[in-house]
């Protein structure tokens, strides 16, 4: 499998059977270990099958990174009743948000971006539209509706969005980058979105 520039990706019946098992060779052994073999025994499809729709390994790579960002986070965002007060929407998306950071997934994913981040320099890009980007655009919707009932006063609402995801990443995020800790308990994350909401209320709400 040639990692060209210009193919293209076909989708067909096998399509996300292929990108399964792309997921798991990929999350376990990285970019540069992934076998084309491997991929195809743990995706259950032919070698043939698996080029028919993917005749670029990078490509193959990227849309894995993508489809999973977008998966994890419209997860989160559709599970979310953004009917709630603003204490409630905001403590259910920073513990959504704060439970995919420090999982082993998020973790994984995390590092990949990091490591293949030279040789694949949209990754990021990739990842953030498809993944962080989505749950923004979701606050930024509830803020709209959360400022026109009164509970809240935001004048610049993409900073606002932005300052939440950073507050509930404090202090487990950077423990996690600098391979200080592996995993958190409950109290641990409940102590970081607690913060977060209290935080980000103390500044915006009315």
């Amino acid at each position: 499998m040639p990692d060209g520039a210009q193919a293209e990706i076909k989708r067909g019946r096998k399509f996300d059977q292929v990108l399964e098992g792309a997921r798991d060779v990929f999350m376990s052994d990285g970019f540069e270990g992934a076998s084309v073999d491997e991929i195809a025994k743990r995706a259950g499809v032919s070698k043939a099958t698996l080029y028919s729709y993917f005749t670029d390994k990078r490509l193959l790579f990227l849309e894995v990174a993508k489809s999973e960002c977008a998966r994890q986070a419209d997860s989160a965002v559709h599970q979310v009743d953004m009917s709630g007060s603003p204490r409630e929407v905001l403590r259910d998306i920073g513990w959504r948000m704060i439970e995919f950071v420090t999982s082993d997934f998020g973790q994984r994913v995390f590092r990949l971006c990091v490591a293949e981040s030279e040789r694949f320099p949209q990754l990021g890009r990739e990842f953030y539209e498809n993944g962080p980007l989505l749950v923004r655009k979701k606050l930024l919707s509830y803020f709209d509706e959360s400022i026109a009932r009164g509970e809240l006063r935001i004048d610049d609402r993409e900073l606002a969005a932005d300052q939440f995801h950073e507050l509930c990443k404090a202090d487990l995020f950077p423990r996690l980058v600098f391979s200080m800790a592996r995993s958190f308990d409950a109290e641990e994350k409940r102590r970081v979105v607690e913060g977060a909401v209290e935080t980000f209320m103390a500044r915006y709400g009315t």
